[in-house]
């Protein structure tokens, strides 16, 4: 087993002239699960979009699987995200002309491994059993949001990059959706790296670090997030 899942050099964003992070670094193992936290406004979102090589970078390299994606093209990286990758989004991203299984399973038929019961399992543990027929304009923004982890949970990627995954959740929602993205990581030694605002949430992971402008540095969470 590798002894880094996601290694991260000297990783910096900027949009022209204006720095929006710089000189990030960080390592994280299988199995591992980190939050990272930051003011609104610091780059967390675009720091992941970065690590998924859905933005581009202005410096430094990122690898997942020991593989250099911020050197891959653009066909190339896909293909990886596809294969290796989950990612929630906040803002969902789910498919309005296909129904909540359909959506769950897409990750699956993409690769080519369709497993209705798979779908099934992932469906229940996010707490969605019984809706896999309905379409996402009969779901609420919190279903939705289960919708999205189910889909990112599905094809069991080695990397999870979750956005703000518990941002439209009832608490006790939120706490069954962090003990599901705390099992996929520990039960196939994946890594996950989670942005969030909530400080319930970031005392799930093993480690907790707060993005500035110049870097990640190690979080107590003792003025809170």
């Amino acid at each position: 087993m590798l002894a880094t899942m996601l290694q991260v050099r000297n990783l910096g964003k900027r949009y022209g002239t204006e720095p929006v992070f710089s000189q990030v670094d960080l390592d994280v193992s299988p199995g591992e699960f980190i939050a990272i936290v930051g003011e609104s406004g610091v780059g967390k979102s675009t720091l992941l979009n970065c690590l998924a090589g859905l933005d581009t970078v202005s410096e430094g390299t990122v690898r997942v699987l020991d593989t250099p994606i911020t050197q891959l093209d653009d066909q190339a990286q896909a293909l990886f995200r596809r294969q290796h990758l989950g990612f929630v989004f906040q803002a969902f991203h789910v498919l309005p002309h296909l129904d909540v299984a359909q959506n769950v399973a897409l990750p699956l038929m993409l690769l080519g491994q369709p497993d209705p019961a798979r779908v099934l399992a992932a469906l229940n543990a996010v707490g969605l059993s019984g809706l896999g027929a309905r379409l996402p304009q009969q779901l609420s923004g919190g279903q939705l949001q289960r919708v999205a982890i189910a889909r990112a949970l599905i094809h069991r990627p080695a990397l999870i990059l979750a956005d703000e995954p518990t941002g439209n959740l009832d608490p006790e929602t939120a706490d069954r959706i962090m003990t599901a993205l705390v099992a996929q990581t520990r039960a196939h030694g994946a890594a996950c790296v989670m942005v969030t605002h909530s400080h319930s949430a970031a005392q799930r992971a093993d480690r907790i670090l707060r993005l500035t402008r110049t870097g990640l540095k190690d979080d107590r969470l003792q003025d809170g997030l």
